[in-house]
């Protein structure tokens, strides 16, 4: 007997999605960028790679008609790095941006693609996701803005499950568990909708399922590009459903403080999944659901923890202790009207300083706040 899924549309429903052509593969990153420059038809690219991807960008862009290589990559975008890659632009007349990296090499792009109207041709090199929404970041004496604009959504983007096998092990981890952070976070972000959530779910699935599996063995090309599928359908639901509490905390903390970005999610997600579950049902059921236990969704989190061994500290990623006062009262002043939970500055504080000290994270009663 059949039963009818609720999809929980009881109330209007808006849902905005992003004009994006994507291409999934294995070994096919170098022809695939050639045939997407030619359908585009560019013909004067600037390539954007940090330092540890220019060998593998070179090899990439070998058939594209490339005018000059931006290496000043940054994470968290520096304005005088947005002010450079500018200048690059202007420089060399380039038609397209070409970006082959993790997440602060597409934020590189962005920063020139938001003023320039250039189009951005992604070729991720891990799950950062940033290539998937229309979100920009740019970080200014210590203070990290964001924001959403059609411009910087990359027309094209490339991916390739054989340009993670060299991915570093604590790397793969830490930046499946922020793709992962952006499928949690959209369960109740402003914009949450159940075509978010939807998408959510299935990159929360594939996620959980694959990344152990790439701890276990790096070099399995099918996880890797199933982890890349979740991460996207996790930047997807996050482009839709915009930025919740968890990354409210994590833009305050790496844009002030300069914390490793991948890392700095990984750490603070279960904390806030903490706080947050007890007030959030639907998302409960969601999350419980995407990793197979409908009773004990934290726990299955957790067991997910413990089998991936992230960073497990905000003092091991560098935060000294006397930044906790001032970064709770800047991410006070942010925390978004939709979250589930009403959030108080005390209890902002006292997250950060479980998160900092690397106490196990705790289902936070609502009473407590």
């Amino acid at each position: 007997m059949s039963r009818r899924v609720s999809t929980s549309l009881t109330s209007p429903v808006v849902y905005e999605s992003w004009g994006q052509r994507v291409l999934f593969g294995s070994g096919t990153a170098r022809a695939d960028v050639a045939a997407e420059v030619a359908r585009l038809g560019s013909t004067r690219v600037l390539l954007i790679a940090g330092q540890r991807e220019a060998a593998l960008a070179k090899e990439i862009c070998r058939d594209v008609p490339t005018v000059a290589a931006f290496g000043q990559v940054r994470p968290h975008v520096p304005a005088d790095v947005a002010d450079a890659v500018r200048e690059a632009v202007r420089e060399h007349a380039a038609d397209l941006l070409l970006s082959v990296g993790g997440g602060s090499t597409t934020g590189t792009a962005k920063a020139a693609a938001l003023t320039t109207g250039l189009p951005i041709l992604a070729v991720p090199t891990t799950y950062a996701g940033s290539e998937a929404t229309p979100v920009w970041g740019l970080t200014a004496n210590g203070d990290k803005r964001t924001g959403v604009d059609a411009t910087v959504i990359p027309r094209v983007v490339v991916y390739d499950a054989t340009l993670m096998l060299s991915l570093p092990a604590r790397l793969s981890v830490t930046s499946g568990l922020n793709a992962l952070a952006h499928c949690v976070d959209a369960m109740w972000a402003p914009r949450n909708n159940p075509i978010s959530s939807a998408l959510a779910v299935e990159g929360v699935r594939s996620l959980a399922a694959c990344l152990p599996s790439i701890v276990t063995d790096s070099q399995d090309v099918t996880a890797r590009r199933d982890v890349l599928f979740g991460a996207y359908l996790g930047a997807v639901a996050f482009a839709g459903a915009g930025s919740g509490l968890h990354h409210k905390i994590c833009h305050v903390l790496g844009g002030a403080y300069d914390l490793e970005h991948a890392a700095l999610h990984s750490v603070v997600l279960p904390h806030v999944v903490g706080l947050n579950l007890p007030a959030a049902p639907d998302a409960a059921r969601r999350l419980g659901s995407a990793l197979g236990n409908s009773a004990d969704p934290f726990g299955a989190l957790l067991q997910l923890y413990a089998e991936l061994d992230p960073p497990g500290s905000l003092r091991e990623l560098g935060l000294g202790e006397s930044a906790l006062d001032p970064a709770a009262d800047l991410i006070a002043a942010q925390v978004p009207e939709s979250n589930p939970r009403r959030m108080t500055r005390e209890a902002i504080r006292e997250l950060l300083a479980r998160a900092w000290r690397g106490e196990a994270p705790v289902l936070v009663p609502l009473t407590s706040t």
